[in-house]
């Protein structure tokens, strides 16, 4: 019974404690509350203070929008005071009619969500002026229910100003950004572009969202023009020059295309970013193309004129001088173009005078021109002048020019064009047809007289042999009949010599060995006799002993060596040397003298004296008919030369002459071999010990004549042949064949010549064996060839036995 007793004490106890525990907790509390309650008490105070000096706009609002609370800020940005406005709807009164309904829909939202919200709008002023405030709003909950609300605003007229100024600065910029007509960018300082217009998505084939922020500049340059692009831009960074701040590049679109571009760029102030325009040129740089193709066009045009062509600007400044003018004077057209007061005269006509480009670029008329210019004609923009220029390269020389004036499409003088043609050949083969016309009359002249005279000197010297043979031994009267008979048979002969010269055109079918008609002419009663009269001349002869015969008229060939021969020997007056030579010659070009040799082989008859010589003035006269400088009847008729220059003719070759007064002439006489000639007369050589082993050789040479003859003979010898017409054929065919040797000319044209032939085909293969060969004696060019590794110089014309034991020795050389 105790134990339950002092167990009810216990628990009393307990009880006691835990209530006097809580009743401690409510006295705190107590303290507790009426401390919040003091402190909210002060926060009211302290939200009344500082809305009352807030500097924004704080509006409270019951739930029907009506105003019940107002802070002065507010009074002094609307105008309105606190009592002027209280319990009437702040949206009615404040918020122009345009923005309304927003601002209730706002505040319905607001009231119905419970969720602060955050707007801007505008409302009117007491005095009427509209002013814009960033409103803060939230709900006002008194026990669970929404009373009203309360929003702070702020005054953000001026920034909104800014803001609309600032969005119409935007508008009009990126208006006119968009239509500068230009592609235009933006970039960032990371080359990024930030924003581009519509001309560079035309420019680029991309859409713009395709390319801001995405792509960087230079992925649309030309890889081959970004490193000069990139370096040239460092440098000109901070440049202010608007000249350094431009560049042009090929830019590079969507598909690949690649355009030329001009790039103008420049930095922004207060940003790191770059404004750039593209302008594109590639219409332009076309345009520009085509004209310097047409540029250059016309340049090599003229430069590869074959008349000596020179252009003059409207300020007389050269600014065309081709080649044919670098020949014709000697003046390179570096040193030439830009030039001008008349540095570009030629002697010209025994005087120095102003080319005729100055007269069409100068004011005057022709007949100024005329007057005081004897031999300029023509009108005023276009004008010909001929005569003879002195202190030329090429010595003196006939010239005939021609100048006009070029205009542009105004018909304005902008420049003068003037062509100088070397007439000098020209005027040598007009006075060559004068004097083949001449001789062509004087023929069929000498024709009629000679048969006519021939009838006359029959009659005669029939009967001055009837005289002699009736007329009595010892008669008085036989010594005048003998002298009748004597001048007759001269007689006789000057009229051979006329039928001869008339009789042109004769048969040339046989063949002929010049070297037995002079041993033959040598060992004659005729030579004896000449021999005689001129006692102290030595007649030398050199003839070659492998000389070709020729197809020809023997005896109208033999009369050409007796009149040279003799004329060469009465042309030495006293003690002196008369030189009789013949050779084989190959021409590799034509050569220019009496008479123009041509390419080909030859046999050479030449007749040199020690004599007087010809003086320069004559040489020109020296084969006209009856043209002498000897006594007539004493040394001969006049008519022996002119028979030489018909032979010659006759047999389509030339005649060169070189004379010297006092110290004697040269007459050389050019006959053409037919190639079958001489490859019948090769066959005749023993080429037993030429005889190739079917080792494979190319012939490289120009002239298809000389090929053929070549691969004829090397055919013969067993050789196996391939030809080449040019070096640079040559140098094709080595790099994809072997041959065992190469048969080389050593001068061709055009193109490369042997030497340079030589230098590729060693590159091509090093221990390749060659042959030279030429139509030349051994040059410097010929010696460097060999230096190449050439083996043997063979000159033209060659024999079977020569080429093929040069060959032979080539190829068996280890």
């Amino acid at each position: 019974m105790m134990k339950d007793e002092d167990k009810t004490r216990e628990q009393l106890m307990a009880e006691l404690a835990e209530m006097r525990l809580k009743t401690d907790e409510l006295d705190q509390s107590g303290r507790e509350l009426k401390r919040l309650e003091e402190e909210l008490k002060a926060a009211r105070d302290f939200a009344k203070e500082l809305i009352q000096t807030a500097n924004i706009l704080v509006v409270g609002l019951d739930t029907q929008g009506n105003l019940r609370m107002f802070n002065p800020a507010a009074e002094e940005i609307t105008g309105y005071t606190m009592d002027e406005l209280k319990g009437k709807n702040w949206c009615k009164v404040m918020v122009p009619q345009a923005g309304y309904e927003q601002i209730c829909r706002e505040f319905s939202g607001l009231l119905n969500d419970r969720v602060p919200r955050k707007f801007d709008n505008s409302i009117l002023t007491r005095s009427g002026e509209e002013r814009y405030i960033a409103w803060r709003n939230s709900v006002l909950v008194e026990q669970g229910e929404i009373t009203g609300t309360i929003s702070f605003g702020m005054d953000i007229t001026e920034r909104k100003m800014a803001e609309e100024a600032l969005k119409q600065s935007e508008e009009l910029y990126r208006a006119i950004f968009e239509n500068t007509g230009t592609a235009t960018v933006v970039l960032e300082k990371d080359k990024t572009i930030s924003l581009v217009n519509t001309e560079y998505e035309k420019l680029s084939g991309y859409c713009r969202e395709e390319i801001e922020g995405k792509k960087r500049w230079t992925e649309f340059v030309a890889q081959e023009d970004l490193e000069g692009l990139l370096s040239r831009r460092g440098r000109r960074e901070g440049d202010e020059s608007p000249d350094r701040r431009r560049d042009e590049f090929r830019f590079v679109d969507r598909h690949g295309a690649i355009k030329y571009v001009v790039l103008c760029f420049d930095s922004i102030p207060g940003t790191s970013k770059t404004i750039a325009s593209l302008l594109d040129i590639t219409e332009l740089k076309r345009a520009e193309e085509t004209l310097r193709e047409s540029q250059r066009e016309q340049a090599d045009i003229i430069e590869f004129f074959p008349d000596a062509t020179m252009v003059v600007d409207q300020d007389g400044k050269v600014t065309a001088w081709n080649r044919a003018m670098e020949a014709l004077t000697g003046i390179r057209a570096e040193d030439m173009l830009g030039r001008g007061n008349y540095e570009y005269a030629i002697p010209f006509c025994g005087r120095r005078t102003p080319i005729l480009v100055d007269f069409v670029l100068e004011p005057g008329d022709s007949g100024d021109i005329e007057k005081d210019h004897p031999g300029v004609q023509g009108r005023k923009d276009i004008l010909r002048a001929e005569g003879l220029a002195a202190n030329l390269p090429s010595g003196e020389r006939y010239l005939s020019t021609t100048a006009a004036a070029l205009r542009d499409s105004r018909g304005r003088t902008i420049a003068a064009i003037e062509c100088v043609r070397d007439m000098t050949e020209y005027k040598k083969i007009e006075a060559r047809l004068h004097r083949a016309e001449t001789m062509e009359a004087l023929g069929t002249l000498a024709g009629g007289v000679a048969h006519d005279l021939n009838n006359v000197l029959a009659v005669l010297v029939g009967h001055a042999e009837l005289l002699l043979a009736k007329l009595p031994e010892g008669s008085s009267l036989t010594g005048n009949a003998r002298h009748i008979l004597q001048s007759s048979e001269k007689g006789s002969a000057i009229i051979q010599d006329l039928l001869i010269l008339a009789r042109r055109g004769v048969s040339v079918s046989e063949a002929v060995n010049l070297n037995k008609l002079i041993s033959d002419y040598l060992a004659s009663l005729e030579c004896e006799k000449l021999r005689s009269l001129h006692g102290e001349v030595l007649v030398k002869c050199v003839l070659a002993e492998d000389l070709y015969s020729i197809r020809g008229s023997s005896i109208h060939l033999a009369r050409t060596v007796m009149n040279l021969v003799s004329n060469a020997m009465e042309a030495i007056a006293g003690p002196g040397t008369v030189t009789i030579r013949t050779e084989n010659r190959y021409v590799d070009y034509a050569i220019s003298g009496y008479d123009d040799v041509q390419e080909g082989n030859y046999v050479i008859l030449s007749i040199s004296d020690t004599g007087s010589g010809i003086p320069a003035k004559d040489v020109g006269k020296i084969f006209e008919p009856f043209y002498t400088k000897k006594i007539m009847g004493r040394s001969g008729t006049g008519l022996g030369l002119a028979i030489v220059w018909g032979t010659v003719k006759d047999h389509h070759g030339y005649v060169e002459v070189k004379s010297d007064e006092g110290i004697g002439s040269t007459f050389t006489l050019y006959f053409p071999v037919s190639r079958e000639e001489m490859i019948r007369e090769r066959k005749k050589r023993d080429d037993a010990l030429c005889m190739g082993r079917g080792e494979s050789i190319l012939i490289v040479d120009d002239m298809e004549f000389q090929r053929e003859l070549a691969e004829n003979l090397l055919d013969n010898l067993n050789y196996e042949t391939a030809t080449a017409s040019s070096g640079e054929e040559a140098v094709a065919y080595i790099q994809n064949r072997h041959v065992d040797l190469i048969l080389l000319d050593m001068i061709m044209d055009p193109g490369i010549d042997g030497l340079e032939t030589l230098r590729r085909i060693r590159e091509i293969r090093p221990d390749q064996k060659t042959i030279i060969v030429s139509g030349f004696a051994a040059t410097e060019r010929v010696r460097m060839a060999q230096e190449l590794g050439a083996g043997e110089y063979v000159r033209k014309p060659y024999s079977l036995e020569q080429i093929g034991t040069a060959i032979r020795r080539a190829l068996d050389r280890t």
